[in-house]
This record gives C-alpha cells, sequence and structure tokens, in this order.
C-alpha cells in the first residue's frame, strides 16, 4: 500500500499543468523564455492569468498526494514522503523525460498540508525578498530554505520538516543557474515578458 500511494502522488506531480495549459495558449514553453515547465515561465509566456492558474493548478497537485497519503496513514511520514514523491514528479515527470518545472508551486501545497502554520511566514519571505528585489526565483529560494526552520519552531512533526529540507536541498539546486543570474545581473525581473 505504501509503494503504490508514493508511486500514486509521483504520477500525480508529475502531471504537466504548465505545458499542458500554455499550449491552449498557443506556447510550447520548452522553447520559450527559460524553457522551464514552471508558473513562472507561464507568466511570461502566457500572462499573469495563466501563470496564477498553474500556480494553483501545481500547489493542488501537491496537496491532493498529501490528503491522499493521509486518507491511508494516521502518522505523519507517508504524508510527508508521498508529498516529496510529488515535488520530485514536478521536477523530473515520467511523461517528459524527467524534465519539468523547478517545484515551489508544487511543494506550497504539500507543505500547506504538512505544515500548516509554517506556510504563511514563509509566504510572507516569499512576497517580501520578490517585492524588494523584483526576481520571482530569489524570493522562491530564500522562502523554501525558511520553512524547514519554521516549521521546527512552530513544533510540527519530525517528519513534515525532514521533508522540508529534502524538499529546499531539490528546490535550491533546480535554482542553481538562477542563483548564479541573480549574482551577474542577467536574472529576468518579475514582469519581463519571454
Amino acid at each position: 500500500m505504501i509503494t503504490v500511494v508514493v508511486l500514486a502522488a509521483y504520477l500525480i506531480g508529475s502531471i504537466p499543468f504548465a505545458l499542458l495549459l500554455a499550449r491552449l495558449w498557443g506556447a510550447d514553453l520548452r522553447l520559450v523564455g527559460s524553457g522551464n515547465l514552471g508558473a513562472t515561465n507561464v507568466m511570461r509566456a502566457s500572462g499573469p492569468a495563466a501563470g496564477v492558474l498553474v500556480a494553483l493548478l501545481d500547489m493542488a497537485k501537491g496537496a491532493a498526494s498529501v490528503w491522499l497519503a493521509g486518507r491511508v496513514s494516521d502518522g505523519a511520514e507517508l504524508p510527508a514522503v508521498a508529498g516529496l514523491a510529488a515535488i520530485i514528479g514536478h521536477v523530473y515527470p515520467i511523461w517528459l523525460r524527467f524534465r519539468g518545472g523547478k517545484g515551489v508551486a508544487t511543494a506550497c501545497g504539500v507543505f500547506a498540508l504538512l505544515t500548516p502554520a509554517a506556510v504563511p511566514p514563509a509566504l510572507a519571505i516569499f512576497a517580501a525578498v520578490v517585492w524588494l528585489t523584483q526576481y520571482i526565483s530569489l524570493g522562491s529560494v530564500v522562502a523554501t530554505l525558511a520553512l524547514p526552520p519554521i516549521a521546527y519552531a512552530f513544533g510540527c512533526p519530525d517528519a513534515a520538516v525532514i521533508a522540508g529540507i529534502a524538499a529546499a536541498a531539490l528546490i535550491v539546486f533546480r535554482h542553481r543557474s538562477n542563483v548564479l543570474r541573480v549574482w551577474t545581473g542577467t536574472e529576468r525581473r518579475i514582469g519581463a515578458r519571454a
């Protein structure tokens, strides 16, 4: 049962909403902007409404994976593992030769259920960094790194905190080129078109 739930969570996470919806607006995200299959690139390629819709759908698939695991388990461990599986599915989707997005919106959905008290402060940090710098990528990285210690401080389950650390490591790894571009001043700021 555990294997089935984790595999289902990975497959749910693998649904490429960004690619599918961007095609409705006539764009192939793999050929536009950063080439990344995430909400930020959708926003640049197809506009803010499309980007917000993709972000919400990516959050929903993360939350759905945790919810599914919670239906068959009383502990925090299986939902935490399922949430990580969904994030991995988004970043490395089997349908797209393991080339997906960067996992931020999916992680937000995951941790909205795993660590509900920690998500609002992390979102506030994200909003503050983006407002001050105009870099969505930098806000994503800083908020992702902030979430595990916030979750620990709020007394969230150990499994959820460990999942937060693992998710942060993956998300920071996926943003390594963005961090380099921020450092060199070549990263696109919010509102820049693809």
